[in-house]
């Protein structure tokens, strides 16, 4: 698939409520205290000023889940950081060295995780149920599948419908654009990857009957002081909470339509949201999962047309494929020797 147009005109081809807990508000919170000399923006109608680009590139080289190695601890040591500067400039250099870009670039952070809880930053174990569900999963995420037949042997990034949430404020190896709009009663997120726009009311209305469920969910938004909490329900289920297109995920996870995701959006300094999200779906994990990390201003950033796979030939050259590799293999298995 055809996900991006990079800034060098190449093309890059793959296929494809609680609040965060306390230590994690408390850093937004101290980075705030921090800046003592520092005034929130406010919009012309005095809501906290969100708005600009957001982009997630800086947050590339910093795995989703917690290597094992660094146990419970968040952050890295001097030297650790160190070692993650020269694998991050490793990196780029090897996606930026061919004819076209790879990937976009990225750098090293502190963090040893994007996960902040558990505390070991580890993506939480599947209940019978999410095991259940996660069987019945298909896509080109999924380990060990090669059977292609039909359009529902494809998840919904594969076909270009989303790529679903919480993933998709979640870094990748492109399309990493997020951009913020206001206009009173409304915060729309804009998402370079899928090129689709969350519409969140900040109005106070109710949310949708429970019926009607939605690709994205349903979100409602709320100001807490100079923080926007974002609560979203009302999900399908049908596109993966995670999966290995996020640096360091599970290769596919499940999701459900029960599950209740929640945001928090606080400005810091001008260039800085401190961005932290939950994720609730007891009923497939046996706990919930927090991510906090920085978000960086970026206006210079170009939001690209996110063209997938042009005139949606990938799916079809897979079931061809596939269908054509069985066959032989069939008429190998039954050939005289």
């Amino acid at each position: 698939m055809i996900k991006r147009l990079l800034a060098l005109g190449g093309i890059s081809i793959g296929m494809c409520v609680i609040v965060c807990s306390t230590p994690q508000t408390a850093v937004a919170q101290q980075r705030t205290t921090n800046n003592a000399g520092w005034t929130a923006p406010k919009t012309p109608w005095g809501e906290p000023d969100l708005q600009g680009i957001w982009p997630l590139n800086h947050l590339i080289s910093t795995p989703f889940q917690r290597p094992e190695k660094y146990g419970d601890r968040r952050f890295l040591t001097d030297e650790e950081f160190k070692a993650a500067q020269s694998s991050a400039e490793a990196r780029n250099k090897r996606f930026e060295s061919g004819a076209i870009p790879a990937a976009d670039s990225g750098q090293a952070t502190r963090l040893t995780s994007l996960i902040s809880d558990p505390p070991n930053g580890r993506f939480p174990a599947l209940t019978p149920k999410g095991k259940e569900l996660y069987d019945k999963m298909r896509g080109s995420y999924k380990p060990g599948q090669t059977v292609f037949d039909t359009p529902e042997d494809f998840d919904s990034w594969d076909r270009c419908i989303t790529r679903g949430l919480p993933v998709s404020m979640l870094p990748r190896n492109y399309n990493n654009g997020i951009r913020i709009m206001q206009s009173p009663g409304y915060v729309v997120i804009l998402l370079e990857m899928a090129h689709e726009a969350r519409i969140i009311p900040t109005d106070g209305r109710p949310v949708l009957e429970p019926s009607i469920k939605q690709w994205l969910g349903e979100s409602r938004g709320r100001w807490e002081g100079n923080s926007l909490v974002v609560e979203t329900t009302n999900s399908n289920g049908k596109p993966a909470m995670t999966n290995a297109g996020v640096p360091g995920s599970p290769p596919l996870t499940p999701s459900t339509e029960n599950m209740r995701f929640t945001e928090r959006f606080t400005r810091t300094d001008n260039d800085t949201i401190e961005y932290q999200m939950t994720v609730e779906a007891p009923e497939i994990l046996t706990s919930s999962w927090s991510a906090a990390f920085p978000l960086k201003l970026d206006n210079s950033y170009d939001m690209f047309e996110y063209a997938c796979h042009e005139g949606n030939t990938a799916i079809r050259g897979y079931i061809e494929t596939s269908r054509f590799e069985r066959a032989n293999k069939t008429k190998a298995t039954q050939a005289p020797r």
